[in-house]
């Protein structure tokens, strides 16, 4: 009630206003009982939830939009803040923020014109004991104004970074998942990977030879799964998911293919630096390696 007439006041006035809701069966409110609440000192909940607002707007921006309660909530615990799960809710709803929530996609795997000899090494078991042991591979469409763009992930499975991406405007093995990978092989320069496996769908452009010569010549082991199921590499699948929903459809166009470039790159070092991952215990990739790394030389040096 309070709220209502801080809003129409200047328009209104308090003394009509509250004297049209006295008619109603919601006015209970006096002028004078209004001044006299609008004179009363702020609850230490009020002066709280001023505090909180501006951090938990700041967190929500801070992170494209798209931290529900769950994260916010967990991103504060990091900075130091004392509150709890449904405290932050509360205040979302108070702020009109919520986290964002996936859609389906339509297919964009091409089937290969040649049989594929590799088999399946994954068989849904998305799982590695440290780095470089397994990448997953997959290519998602954007519209933009100009007509569509492709983008291709190359993620490790033991800390869910992205090792490799590029985005082009055709899905051309040399222009867009090979470019992926090289991306991915650069950044991974002088790590082992002879016991690495490159796991992807049997769309065409992974299956060409061109990018199964790459593989062999990385010492990379192959692996595909089978034709149409994308549980099979379902871990790809739900990167290309979460980027179009924490990145590309927060915007109603993409102007060009340098506007989704220039953005995925500001968000694919957003997810492997500062975005927390549910299935990491809400931690970041590059702290799941860092940590990974720490333990194991740390072990060296006492072997």
């Amino acid at each position: 009630m309070i709220a209502y007439i801080d809003l129409y006041r200047d328009q209104f006035g308090v003394e009509l206003i509250c004297r049209t809701l006295a008619a109603t069966e919601g006015g209970f409110l006096t002028s004078r009982g209004y001044r006299a609440a609008k004179a009363r000192p702020a609850s230490d909940r009020q002066l709280r939830d001023a505090e909180l607002l501006p951090v938990i707007e700041r967190i929500h921006a801070d992170n494209y939009g798209v931290y529900g309660a769950r994260k916010v909530w967990r991103v504060m615990l990091r900075e130091g803040w004392q509150i709890g799960r449904d405290q932050v809710a509360r205040l979302m709803r108070i702020a009109g923020l919520e986290g964002v929530i996936r859609g389906r996609r339509p297919r964009t795997t091409s089937p290969a014109a040649v049989p594929d000899e590799r088999p399946d090494l994954v068989e849904r078991c998305f799982r590695a004991e440290s780095p470089n042991r397994l990448w997953v591979a997959d290519i998602t469409y954007v519209r933009t104004s100009c007509g569509f763009c492709y983008t291709a992930f190359v993620t490790d499975v033991f800390s869910r970074r992205i090792v490799g991406w590029a985005t082009r405007a055709t899905m051309r093995t040399e222009d867009l998942p090979l470019e992926a990978l090289e991306h991915a092989l650069l950044s991974t320069k002088g790590d082992a990977l002879d016991e690495l496996v490159h796991h992807s769908d049997r769309g065409a452009q992974y299956v060409s030879i061109r990018y199964s010569e790459r593989l062999a010549q990385a010492g990379i082991t192959g692996s595909v799964g089978t034709v149409g199921d994308s549980y099979d590499n379902a871990l790809a699948e739900t990167v290309n998911g979460l980027y179009k929903a924490e990145l590309i459809h927060a915007r109603p166009a993409w102007p060009s293919v340098t506007e989704v470039e220039f953005q995925t790159m500001n968000w694919v070092d957003w997810w492997n630096n500062r975005r927390l991952h549910e299935a990491l215990d809400y931690a970041t990739p590059t702290e799941i390696e860092t940590a990974y790394y720490q333990t194991r030389d740390a072990a060296l040096a006492l072997t």
